[in-house]
C-alpha cells in the first residue's frame, strides 16, 4: 500500500506562484511513477504532470508546459509541482497519484493507471 499526502496549496493572484509537495510512504518511493491531476468544480479530472521513477522522464499538460515543473527527490520520498505564472484557469484541487512501475507516454494521462491517490490540496488563483 502507498499513502500520499499533498501540501502547499493556497490562494494566489494571477501571475503568482505556488509549490505543491506530495509525500509518499508505505512502499519504496524509488519504484513509483508519480503524477499530478487536478479537478475544478463542474469539470472532469485533468492530467497535469508525470515523472518517472528515476526522475528522468516528465510529461505535462500542454497548457501548463513552461509554467509548471515537476521533480522528485527520492531521498526525501517527495515529488514537487512548482507552478509559476498561475492563471485563474489553474484553479482546482490538485491531487497526487502513484503507480508501482513506469508507464508509456500514451497512458500517462489516464487516471485509471494510478491505484494510489492523495487527498488533494486546493489551489485558487483569483484577483
Amino acid at each position: 500500500q502507498v499513502q500520499l499526502v499533498e501540501s502547499g496549496g493556497g490562494l494566489v493572484q494571477p501571475g503568482g506562484s505556488l509549490r505543491l509537495s506530495c509525500a509518499a510512504s508505505g512502499r519504496s518511493f524509488s519504484s513509483l511513477s508519480m503524477a499530478w491531476f487536478r479537478q475544478a468544480p463542474g469539470k472532469e479530472r485533468e492530467f497535469v504532470a508525470y515523472v518517472s521513477s528515476n526522475g528522468r522522464t516528465t510529461t505535462y499538460l500542454d497548457s501548463v508546459k513552461g509554467r509548471f515543473t515537476t521533480a522528485r527527490d527520492n531521498a526525501k520520498n517527495t515529488v514537487d509541482l512548482q507552478m509559476f505564472s498561475l492563471q485563474p484557469e489553474d484553479t482546482a484541487i490538485y491531487v497526487c497519484a502513484a503507480r508501482t512501475n513506469d508507464i508509456v507516454l500514451s497512458a500517462r494521462r489516464d487516471a485509471r493507471h494510478y491505484p494510489y491517490w492523495g487527498q488533494g490540496t486546493q489551489v485558487t488563483v483569483t484577483s
